[in-house]
């Protein structure tokens, strides 16, 4: 397999996925009753909202409004913000992106290391207690979502038992990062565990296991040589794939945390109805889920190399 030209299809195939994301987020966010200006308690003077309208292009038809933005978006320009005056939303995402991204990052290897820790764990000690606890974990994880989570972190640990802060944001070296990184990480931590201990035990009744078994190999490394490997390759499809959770699942979390992370801000924008934030937060994560999408894909001939000649 070419994975040049592989890899070059795969980023072209970005362009129409952007497309389409922001086509679909601008037409829902028009098509919502209200205006940016209808918030308020009090209604906004037909003079003023004229002018508001005028100033930031909203009295153009939709079609120009459309092209406006986009053409904006190919040359880096997201707008301006129509909550934030002093600020425009290439401004926003470089203040608030780093932070979320770097919460993802902590919850993700957290999950990474407990979901495929669990996971082995549950097959190589398949119907035993460990397995029980590692479906447990994983039930409890799947079926809990994150805003619930991080609100019961909160309330144990933090105004209970007085261990951790109640919110706010430090940096990963902080205690503040423990609670809404635990509760980010435990949905793809049992995601993980499920995928890892179904193919683990695939692997493990495979006949090239069986046949390293019988050759005299340690469990050790019949596990660590063969198994792992094997198994790694559906567990690394999923990992792109809850990605989005991961992003979606911080958007609650950063609020009830008080994360100034782009989550955060862009539940605030949605209230606001602030149209360019909407339109470049949804456009930036659709393009980090769709890179970490191709990254998985170009990862998996180093996990198999048989792919490699397909």
């Amino acid at each position: 397999m070419n994975h040049g030209a592989y890899a070059i299809r795969r980023i072209l195939i970005l362009i129409p996925t952007l497309l389409a994301i922001y086509t679909l987020t601008f037409l829902l966010i028009h098509a919502t009753p209200g205006s940016p200006w209808s918030s308020g308690d009090k209604p906004v003077h037909p003079v003023v909202l004229e002018r508001l309208n005028a100033a930031y292009g909203l009295d153009d038809p939709l079609w120009k409004q459309y092209v406006t933005y986009l053409w904006g978006v190919l040359h880096g320009d997201f707008g301006p913000s129509f909550s934030s005056k002093t600020r425009s939303v290439s401004e926003i995402i470089a203040d608030t992106f780093p932070v979320s991204l770097a919460l993802g990052v902590v919850a993700m290897t957290i999950a990474m290391i407990v979901g495929i820790s669990l996971g082995v764990i549950g097959a190589l000690k398949h119907n035993a207690a460990a397995d029980y606890v590692s479906s447990f974990v994983a039930i409890v994880g799947i079926s809990t979502p994150s805003y619930v989570i991080v609100s019961l972190l909160v309330l144990i640990f933090s105004s209970q038992l007085g261990w951790l802060p109640t919110g706010g944001w430090d940096g990963i070296f902080s205690t503040k990062i423990i609670i809404p990184a635990i509760a980010l990480s435990l949905f793809p931590a049992a995601v993980l565990a499920r995928y890892t201990r179904s193919t683990m035990l695939d692997v493990l009744n495979a006949d090239y296991v069986r046949t390293a078994r019988a050759k005299g190999l340690s469990q050790r490394a019949v596990v660590i040589r063969h198994a792992l490997r094997n198994a790694f390759i559906p567990v690394l499809t999923v990992s792109g794939i809850i990605l989005a959770d991961v992003i979606t699942g911080s958007f609650f979390v950063e609020s009830i945390y008080s994360v100034p992370g782009l989550g955060r801000y862009f539940v605030s924008s949605i209230t606001e109805r602030d149209y360019p934030v909407i339109l470049g937060t949804v456009l930036l994560f659709g393009f980090v889920i769709s890179v970490m999408n191709l990254i998985v894909d170009l990862l998996y001939p180093l996990l198999d190399p048989r792919m490699s000649a397909k």
